[in-house]
């Protein structure tokens, strides 16, 4: 109940869209950099133990979809939040 109010006058403001447009941003570039990190980690495992490599991709590409769910869940919060 509250919460609604309050989103109501939020949108009301204007003040909604400009929050959302913004969280949207961040969230996008938390994941890319995110995913960036877990590249650049998963390299230099690599380079340290080139026997592994199949494990270390795999779980590479496991969490990095991990991180685009939740920065699209995230997008999609913010676009409902206008």
């Amino acid at each position: 109940m509250l919460l609604t109010t309050v989103l109501a006058e939020v949108a009301a403001t204007g003040l909604g869209t400009l929050g959302a447009a913004i969280g949207a941003g961040l969230a996008a570039i938390g994941a890319g950099v995110g995913i960036g990190k877990i590249g650049s980690s998963a390299m230099e495992a690599i380079a340290r133990q080139p026997e592994a490599t199949n494990n270390i991709r795999m779980n590479m590409i496991i969490i990095a979809a991990l991180i685009e769910g939740v920065a699209l869940f995230a997008v999609v919060v913010c676009f409902l939040a206008i």
